[in-house]
């Protein structure tokens, strides 16, 4: 399993070799895991940690790891010793030079073997099952999206819905505004609780029906990576038939959904389809692979997909992945790629590989995307369950066009700006993106997004342009793929 990664069998060696998040918010990350291994046994019945899973042992191991494979090696300081108090203000420090160049935006970090294993095989999490976005300047947070199978969408918590106070019980409940106004955001995640089963919470929410207060509980859940209720249709605009297909992550199980989503296109005739990666932070290679496949029927396996390349001493690594089309696939005449700025890494990867091929006939709907044209492996240290990711890798195109560290809006060819309607369902014909993406698609003109990612479409830019995902300081597997989830 390959996590935006380059399958590399040595680092398989790695994982067994001895020896988190910065500070702000860390943006979402994409890369497969290299070198994945069984979940670690079950700790020892002691308070101490594993032998060689000391906090130094865990820094001197992850300072080694970064320094034999970091992209950008010459940003490293001369000076490596660890003085810091945990491995993620460690490996922080390493990676800080890179960080104030733009390059590695908090990409490099430690995580969990066993959480994210869960989470890229089957979307594995515990939460309330819902996409939080955060209005700062009006202190007003809202629902973006609900996940099917979990609690908040059977509490009848929907896309839209704005949560206007928490508490752990009715007699405690602060409003949101009031809870910014003397913890800043961090507060909104403390409030919400950890992500763990069985934490309860009160949320007062207003939606179209009135304002009430709901009793959730956080569970276990997994996340469906195409929605079973608006993830994979065909629109009819005036006629003219267009498949919608809503990818929310590239996990594993994406697969039979997509490979399902794409065979009723080609069933169908479908030659024009909007692509909605408007929340999709990335993930698994091997699913971003698939989507170009079932793209490609009409590529051939000659053409380039996409080019892996590391750091100079690690070239023997580098790779050039071919669409390899598939039964499912569909020769695509125009295509509209829905993003924001969750928009990140794989799906970033997806849309810069079809702008060599299709020109100004693919745009990007929407605003300006995260900008992360690298991606990380994963060195595994079990005994401690500590899984590095470590930028050690740039991603580019069949032309060598890799460079998008500010957002793609620079680098499509056709763009359209538009608003996330948070007020209609996605996938709505008549949602802001939705629509902005049909009229390109039939070629209605449209204004472009400007690079900065700050132009908004038909709704009002002082209720749309403020919101973004909200992220806490250290976030999880999920928050990072998934970003917003809570």
């Amino acid at each position: 399993m390959r996590k935006f990664g380059t399958a590399l069998s040595v680092l398989a060696l790695l994982s067994a070799c001895g020896g988190g998040g910065g500070s702000g918010s860390p943006p979402p990350t994409s890369g497969e895991p290299i070198g994945v291994t069984p979940p670690p046994p079950p700790p020892p019945p002691s308070s101490q940690a594993p032998a060689g899973c000391s906090v130094r042992a865990r820094q001197d191991w992850a300072g080694a790891q970064i320094n034999e494979f970091y992209l950008f090696p010459e940003t490293l300081p001369a000076d490596r010793t660890p003085t810091q108090s945990t491995v993620q203000e460690y490996i922080d420090f390493l990676t800080a030079t890179a960080r104030s160049q733009g390059r590695d935006r908090f990409f490099t970090f430690l995580t969990s073997i066993k959480e994210e294993n869960a989470f890229f095989a089957s979307g594995s999490s515990a939460g309330f099952g819902i996409r939080l976005s955060l209005d700062s300047a009006a202190r007003r947070l809202f629902v973006s999206e609900a996940f099917e199978g979990a609690p908040a969408l059977a509490a009848g918590i929907d896309r839209g819905t704005e949560i206007v106070a928490i508490g752990t019980t009715a007699s405690d409940i602060r409003t949101v505004n009031a809870i910014i106004a003397a913890e800043g955001t961090a507060g909104l995640n403390a409030a919400l609780g950890p992500a763990d089963a069985g934490v309860t919470r009160v949320l007062r929410i207003t939606d179209a029906t009135g304002t009430r207060d709901v009793t959730v509980r956080k569970a276990d859940f997994e996340l469906t990576p195409v929605s079973s209720r608006y993830g994979a249709k065909i629109i009819d605009d005036g006629g003219r038939r267009v498949g919608y297909l809503n990818l929310r992550t590239f996990i594993s199980t994406a697969d039979p959904a997509l490979r399902s989503a794409f065979l009723n296109f080609r069933n169908a005739g479908i030659t024009e389809v909007v692509v909605d990666f408007r929340y999709n932070g990335g993930g698994l290679v091997s699913i971003a692979n698939l989507m170009g496949d079932l793209l490609g029927r009409d590529r051939s396996t000659s053409d380039i997909f996409s080019i892996t390349a590391f750091r100079p001493e690690k070239a023997s690594n580098n790779s050039t992945r071919f669409f390899n089309p598939q039964s499912q696939s569909i020769a695509p005449t125009r295509l509209a790629f829905i993003g924001t700025g969750g928009t990140a890494s794989a799906s970033e990867l997806v849309i810069n590989s079809f702008i060599p091929y299709l020109r100004n006939r693919a745009a990007l709907i929407g605003t300006n995307t995260f900008g992360k044209p690298v991606g990380q492996i994963a060195l595994d240290r079990e005994q401690c369950d500590d899984r590095l990711r470590v930028v050690a890798f740039a991603t580019q195109n069949a032309e060598r066009q890799g460079d998008y560290y500010q957002g793609l809006a620079s680098k499509v060819q056709a763009s359209c700006q538009a608003a996330d309607d948070i007020s209609r369902p996605l996938g709505d014909p008549l949602e802001a993106s939705t629509k902005s993406a049909l009229d390109f698609l039939a070629g209605r003109s449209c204004a472009p997004i400007t690079s900065g990612g700050g132009g908004q479409g038909s709704q009002s830019v002082s209720e749309t342009s403020r919101r973004a995902l909200l992220t806490p300081d250290r976030p999880s597997t999920v928050q990072r793929e998934v970003p917003g989830a809570f």
